[in-house]
Parts: C-alpha cells; sequence; structure tokens
C-alpha cells in the first residue's frame, strides 16, 4: 500500500507543482516598475470581450501609428517588452502587446483554435484605430493568428509582419503524441504554458488547413523574417507564405543567415527592428 500512496502523493505534488511554475509571464507591478524605472508609463488593461477576458498592454502616444504584437507558443505579451521600450520605436509607434487566449493573463490555460483568438482579438484592435496605419507582428504560432486576422479583416490594417510564421501545414510534424495529452487527464502533468500550448498546437493542425483558403483575402503589405536555421518552423513556411499571398499589395521576405527560431530577440533584434522602422 505504501507504494502506490507515494506515487500518488508523487503525481500530486508534480501537478501542483507545474500548472503553478512555467507560466512564462511578467506580473503586471513588476512590468510597470521596469517601465517606470526607465522613466516610460505602460498601459496595462484586461477587457472582456465575447464573454473572455483579455490582458494586453499599451506603451507610446496614442496619436501615432499602432505596432500590434501577437507572441508565440507558449509565451505572453513581455516577449515584446524591448519593443515596447525601444526609445527609436516609441518615436514613431504607439505599440500594444496582448496575451493570446489562454497565456499570460488571459484566462490562463483556456486555449482556443485560430478562428475563436481572431473573434477574441479583433474587437481590441478596433480600439486602436486613429486614421494612422496599423500594422500586425506575428511570431512563431502568432503568425498564422495574424494571417488569420487579416484574412478576416483586410480593411484594418496597412501591414502584416510574419516573424518565423508556422502558416505550412506540410511543414508540420506529425507530433501524434500531442492528441494523447489533449484527450486525457494527462494533459495536466504538462508543466505551466506547456498545456496551453499542446492543446493550441494540436488545433493548429486542422486550423491551417482552413488557413490555407484565406491568404488571398490579404490585400496589405507583408513582410516575412526568417531564419534559415529555423529548427521548429523551417524556412519553407516563409517560402509558403510567400507563394499564397497572391492578392498582396507588395511582400517583402527576409531570410536571416544562421539565424534559428527565436529571431525577435538578440542577436537578431536589430534586423526586426529595421524592418519596422522603415514600414510603409
Amino acid at each position: 500500500m505504501k507504494i502506490p500512496f507515494v506515487f500518488l502523493m508523487v503525481v500530486t505534488f508534480w501537478v501542483v507543482l507545474t500548472q503553478s511554475c512555467f507560466k512564462m509571464r511578467i506580473s503586471d507591478s513588476d512590468a510597470k516598475k521596469e517601465f517606470a524605472n526607465k522613466g516610460l508609463s505602460l498601459e496595462i488593461k484586461t477587457e472582456v470581450i465575447n464573454h473572455f477576458k483579455l490582458h494586453y498592454v499599451v506603451s507610446g502616444i496614442d496619436t501615432l501609428p499602432t505596432l500590434f504584437f501577437i507572441h508565440g507558443s507558449p509565451g505572453s505579451w513581455d516577449a515584446y517588452k524591448q519593443y515596447l521600450e525601444d526609445s527609436d520605436l516609441l518615436r514613431k509607434y504607439q505599440m500594444v502587446s496582448i496575451d493570446r487566449p489562454g497565456f499570460g493573463y488571459s484566462q490562463f490555460g483556456d486555449a482556443k483554435n485560430l478562428k475563436e483568438q481572431d473573434e477574441i482579438i479583433s474587437p481590441l484592435i478596433d480600439r486602436f484605430k486613429n486614421g494612422k496605419p496599423i500594422y500586425i507582428i506575428g511570431h512563431s504560432l502568432g503568425g498564422p493568428l495574424a494571417v488569420q486576422i487579416v484574412a478576416s479583416h483586410p480593411d484594418k490594417f496597412t501591414g502584416m509582419i510574419l516573424l518565423a510564421g508556422a502558416v505550412d501545414v506540410s511543414e508540420e510534424p506529425a507530433e501524434k503524441w500531442r492528441g494523447f495529452f489533449y484527450h486525457s487527464p494527462f494533459q495536466y502533468l504538462l508543466p505551466g504554458a506547456f498545456r496551453p500550448s499542446n492543446t493550441e498546437i494540436y488545433f493548429l493542425k486542422k486550423d491551417l488547413i482552413t488557413l490555407a483558403s484565406q491568404f488571398a483575402n490579404i490585400k496589405c503589405n507583408v513582410w516575412i523574417i526568417h531564419g534559415d536555421k529555423d529548427s521548429f518552423v523551417p524556412v519553407g513556411n516563409a517560402f509558403y507564405a510567400k507563394k499564397m499571398l497572391v492578392n498582396a499589395r507588395s511582400v517583402n521576405i527576409t531570410i536571416l543567415k544562421d539565424a534559428p527560431h527565436f529571431i525577435p530577440w538578440e542577436p537578431w533584434y536589430k534586423d526586426v527592428k529595421s524592418v519596422l522602422l522603415n514600414l510603409n
């Protein structure tokens, strides 16, 4: 009897530990303090949209064009913290970064498919209409979500930037184990943000099939940035996106030599920033 009891205690401890750790988010108070220490203001909000609590932050002057950032999986708004603090970008843009549904403080753990995320996020974008351009930036799984949002609402955006966007279903690994975790209580053994991440990546396999027909709705300027050594989202995704964007006003593609998946951050930050500073 002792062995099953010990095993149960170990499993219980692991579940409690994994669900309390690895949430990959920064507290609102710590974020405000960090920005204040740099002489910057950070607006932090949670809004209920379509019965869902969406958490997001805003930096910069609201009369400027808007950069709307969407993080990957797992992650939270602070994946783009360096951008929201950048003095060069702040002179040119108002910047918004969200916690995608199921991550950060947007009903953590309650992951959604691309269409559901679109229905929650798109109404928020309308809050930032000021007669100036709005650009949407998506990294990794944030890439197909950006495509979904722009395709559903093509008139809202002046441009879209895909950073290592996972948009090609043929490039997705099978990963049949994801379905096993999604359909069983074993999903609660996945640590922190990796549980909602597993759920939405499981959804993504089907989402990308539907998404293929929506690329044609995109009519704005598009910038694609990808690393040629990306082992998580192969560079073939970049060429697929370019091929599918048949009605985009323009498609600009940059392949970063020897860069892996994590191109929004150092040492590739300067490459992404350069593109953002020269949007048109």
